[in-house]
């Protein structure tokens, strides 16, 4: 007797496999969303897995479908296409492509701290890598134009550059130790930039907001405000094991003969610890909020809150994508 019954076409895959209103929920969620192995994934992988997802949201259910099937294909197509506009990431922008580009840049950072083109050099590029994050991983499907992009990228990295040689420095002056830490400053510093100026757009024009059904209802500064902050909070804490952790160790290992034997050994060691540390860092603190964030209706705009109150009264709280 043939025991496999067709799959339901009933499960809700707009949401993710786990519960998002438990920190646990989400942890499960984003481990599965920042794992490195999806960007191995083929082309060919990844239209299979948005075939099946875009027939199954119509009610076409591929035969032979099981469900941890549907939902390996969900995760596979959260991990490459836009929640909102469904266009494909760029590569290094994608979340799975984190741990990798940030442990090499970050490992590069904290052992190429020294001098000052070398500072200059690892910021410049760790801030283009973070505006193509920044950009790839946006709320809302409104488009931004190329030269928005240009002075959102100039500010962002200008402002992350200086920040860094300003802090660098200031630290000629005490212990070897703290002028470690050097890089680690002047990346949350350039959080607080670049995710702002890359993401203008929503702060001005607003990111759209939805009932609990999906139902849009406008678009709001507030929320962007909301969702722009969190990000910020989240990216810095992501980026503070990977590079707090590794400089007292590296500061020990230094003293002991190994590294006094192998020098070049130094930056490898710094790039794996970064990476051991990202791994788990990275998808915790994508965690530490809701990807679907909301907020009371009392706390948009007054001509958002009247609007909303005349077309649905019975609304008390707004759902919108938060980005990563």
């Amino acid at each position: 007797i043939n025991m496999a019954a067709e799959l339901s076409a009933s499960i809700n895959i707009k949401e993710p496999r786990w519960d998002q209103s438990t920190f646990v929920g989400r942890a499960k969620h984003f481990f599965t969303v920042t794992d490195p192995r999806n960007i191995l994934l083929t082309n060919e992988q990844l239209s299979h897995a948005h075939s099946i997802i875009t027939d199954y949201r119509k009610g076409i259910v591929s035969p032979g479908l099981t469900e941890d099937e549907l939902w390996r294909a969900k995760y596979v197509f959260d991990s490459a296409f836009h929640p909102d506009t469904e266009e494909k990431m760029i590569l290094i922008g994608r979340m799975s492509a984190q741990v990798p580009m940030n442990m090499t840049i970050t490992g590069c950072m904290m052992t190429f701290y020294k001098t000052t083109p070398a500072v200059l050099f690892w910021q410049w590029i760790n801030q283009s890598f973070n505006a193509i994050v920044n950009y790839t991983n946006r709320s809302g499907d409104a488009p931004i134009t190329v030269s928005q992009l240009g002075t959102a990228y100039v500010s962002a990295t200008t402002g992350a550059v200086a920040t860094a040689l300003g802090l660098n420095a200031l630290t000629k002056h005490v212990s070897p130790l703290i002028g470690r830490f050097v890089p680690f400053a002047a990346v949350a510093a350039a959080n607080c930039i670049n995710i702002p100026l890359m993401r203008q757009r929503e702060l001005q024009h607003g990111i759209p907001i939805t009932d609990e059904n999906d139902n849009r209802l406008g678009e709001s500064t507030k929320a962007a405000q909301q969702a722009i902050s969190q990000v910020v909070v989240s990216r810095i804490l992501m980026a503070s094991p990977g590079m707090a952790i590794p400089p007292f160790l590296m500061n020990h290992l230094e003293k002991k003969a190994f590294l006094k034997r192998f020098p070049w050994m130094s930056a490898p060691i710094q790039v794996s610890l970064v990476g051991f540390c990202l791994v788990f860092a990275t998808p915790l603190c994508c965690a530490l909020f809701p990807q679907k964030s909301s907020m009371s209706v009392s706390r948009l705009e007054p001509e958002l809150q009247e609007k909303i109150r005349a077309s649905h009264p019975g609304v008390e709280r707004v759902y919108f994508n938060k980005g990563l």
